[in-house]
């Protein structure tokens, strides 16, 4: 059987670091090593344990892993002529049509430069496959506004709406704002021209409402700091309105969610666009984005585990790494207030986190998905190459390499401090209503926040899909698919009258109070069949209470995070603890116990195929009942331990039975001395 191997599940395949045969592989960094099974990973060559006592990462090591990255993508190169175009995936990705194999070359060069424009910095002879990169970068662009190359891209038409186009142009400005010596200076007045007319034609006109206004914004900005006439009340206005998606606490919201988004786009392009253009002819607008930028030290890193490992959560789970940038880009505020060495640590970590994996990289170039291909994670506006938007991360190259976000020791920053074993740290934002929780005892960070998305007739159903709708994302267990079958993870699932499991998707926040995260949810298909949710994070996992009421006896199933079988099983035990089922299941890695406190009829352990983005076969325990037409109460306890670790359920487990209030609105439990009282709106 194949196995995908997770760094997050706290796992590695053992790496040989061993020389590469060339006749095996086009690639020739030094930065890499094969493994026994003829995969390749990232090496890390003459760590740095000194300066880098977690990682062995230098801002050199950063330089290594964009060089590798980029050799994938040069491996399809050979000439200048041959585009930046990978083998497609199967399954939902684009190109489905010819018509769009023109912007998937756009996606390849514009993306893959964010890897190769902070190499070219400092080499600008860089040489990659026998091919001078600049050279290269330099003719590609070229393409884009000759008619006779299949490459050509016209112009925004009349009328025309914003597109993925639109998008590349936006990378591509950013671009060039930074190696202008090499990608434009170049160029002659007639081709400066002529690049300018096509990218404003896109930059100059409609755009999405969400981060895409950075891609007009950074279009107009380049052209208008070379001389060009742009308009520039769409500019401001287009700024403006990035401003008014900043909902504090560090967030912007992406219409309508909040995930990465917030971070790889709106915080990065307003930090950047602040230090290259904005201080300069908008002080006004760079300072509230400077402003906005300023406050993610206080909530964002708390959602990487300890090991610096990032959360699979939200659309786009391709870019991977992209998810740091903010951390190096915390290197331009010089903020006495910043923890560098923490800040590194992270960035380092999740980079980690998959260049080790060895199911990352397929056909030379990143897979779709989070550790390898993964289907249920992809969306329909990638192709390979969007992958490498990844490449964001290592803009941070372009942070002087004296500043302390390279010069900080590494350190393990609150995990180290603040946070104390056997204790649970909550960290409420109120401005995008969302809870970080880090559990000291196994070194993971978990996120609760919004999904409000209909899936019934929506443009864009992976809004409403497990990438949003799951109860919480914990960083140590990524998110399980679901199935037909009514096989959950982490999330409810009801028979509907369709006599189709169906997902909760439609919650409302109440509040957070006293350690518990109330909210509200709705059955999408029949409004009748509500629940009130509270999630109580405890040192060892979630005590969870939840009250339905429906005008139906409906089939419910809830379910704990699940486990990928990574070492060739996956254990199970079954028990009665003071009068309490439990089960309990074991990957060697981790175990995880569902225990049945109030409501349930019974637990199952599920077992699944390719539903799990770690491994093809996983197992989860699931919550069972048939339901009822009036109101019920669940309560549920879903605890973890690693493997090996005994399980203490003197404290993990109530003292006493559970006291419900004869209307079912207020539950009171005793835990480890300590009493839980929760009450339902």
């Amino acid at each position: 059987m194949k196995y995908k191997v997770s760094i997050a599940a706290g796992l590695f395949f053992c790496l040989l670091n061993v020389s590469v045969n060339a006749q095996k592989s086009n690639m020739h960094s030094p930065a890499f090593s094969t493994l026994a099974n003829g995969k390749i990973v990232f090496k890390i060559a003459k760590p740095d344990f000194k300066l880098s006592p977690h990682t062995g990462m230098t801002r050199q090591h950063w330089k290594d892993a964009a060089q590798y990255l980029l050799e994938g993508a040069f491996s399809y190169i050979h000439s200048l002529d041959d585009p930046m175009k990978f083998p497609k995936q199967t399954g939902k990705s684009y190109p489905r049509t010819e018509s769009q194999v023109p912007t998937e070359k756009l996606e390849g060069v514009c993306r893959t430069l964010f890897m190769a424009a902070p190499l070219l910095k400092e080499n600008p002879s860089l040489e990659v496959n026998h091919i001078k990169v600049a050279d290269y970068y330099l003719h590609q662009i070229k393409n884009l506004i000759d008619s006779s190359s299949p490459s050509f891209i016209k112009h925004r038409a009349k009328n025309g709406g914003p597109s993925q186009n639109l998008v590349e142009f936006g990378a591509l400005s950013f671009s060039l704002f930074n190696i202008p010596e090499i990608l434009w200076d170049p160029l002659t007045q007639k081709e400066k021209d002529a690049l300018a007319a096509t990218m404003i034609s896109y930059g100059d006109g409609p755009t999405v409402p969400s981060n895409w206004k950075f891609f007009n914004i950074f279009v107009l900005s380049f052209f208008k700091d070379k001389g060009y006439p742009i308009n520039e009340k769409l500019l401001e206005e287009y700024l403006q309105k990035s401003l008014d998606h900043y909902r504090g606490d560090g967030w912007y919201n992406d219409n309508p969610a909040f995930d990465y988004y917030s971070m790889w786009a709106f915080q990065m392009y307003g930090e950047m666009w602040s230090e290259i253009f904005g201080k300069k002819y908008y002080p006004q607008y760079a300072a509230k984005f400077q402003a906005n930028f300023s406050e993610v030290k206080n909530s964002y890193p708390y959602m990487f585990s300890r090991n610096g490992e990032m959360i699979m959560w939200g659309r786009s789970m391709t870019y991977r790494f992209g998810s740091v940038i903010p951390f190096p880009l915390m290197g331009y505020e010089k903020d006495a207030a910043v923890n560098y060495g923490w800040m590194r640590r992270i960035s380092s970590g999740v980079m980690l986190q998959f260049l080790k994996n060895p199911e990352f990289i397929k056909e030379e170039v990143p897979t779709l998905g989070f550790y390898g291909a993964f289907e249920p994670a992809v969306q329909s506006y990638s192709c390979r190459g969007s992958a490498f938007w990844m490449g964001k991360a290592f803009l941070g190259l372009f942070v002087p390499a004296d500043n302390a976000f390279w010069t900080a020791v590494e350190n393990e920053g609150s995990w180290k401090k603040e946070f104390d074993k056997n204790k649970v740290y909550n960290k409420y934002l109120p401005g995008p209503q969302m809870l970080i929780t880090d559990y000291p005892n196994i070194g993971a960070a978990e996120l609760r926040a919004w999904c409000r998305v209909k899936q019934i007739g929506a443009g864009e159903p992976f809004r409403s899909s497990e990438n949003y709708n799951r109860l919480s994302y914990n960083s140590a267990f990524p998110w399980q698919a679901d199935s037909s079958n009514g096989t959950v993870a982490m999330a409810y699932v009801l028979k509907n009258k369709k006599n189709e499991w169906e997902p909760l998707r439609l919650y409302d926040f109440k509040k957070f109070e006293d350690g518990a995260f109330y909210r509200d949810a709705v059955l999408e298909t029949n409004s009748n069949i509500k629940l009130n949710l509270i999630d109580v994070p405890l040192p060892d996992g979630i005590l969870r209470i939840d009250k339905i009421t429906a005008d139906t006896a409906t089939e419910v199933r809830l379910g704990h995070y699940a486990l990928p079988n990574v070492k060739g099983f996956i254990k199970e035990q079954k028990k009665k603890v003071n009068g309490y089922d439990v089960r309990i299941i074991d990957n060697g890695i981790y175990q995880l116990a569902m225990v049945s406190i109030a409501g349930w009829k019974n637990l199952e352990v599920i077992s699944a195929k390719g539903l799990h983005p770690v491994s093809d076969e996983s197992k989860v325990i699931d919550a069972v009942d048939a339901g009822t037409a009036s109101s019920k109460v669940y309560v549920t306890m879903m605890l973890w331990k690693r493997s090996g670790e005994q399980w203490n359920w003197k404290e993990m487990l109530p003292q006493k039975k559970v006291v419900l209030s004869a209307s079912n609105n207020q539950v009171d439990i005793m835990i480890n001395n300590k009493t839980v009282a929760v009450k339902f709106n």
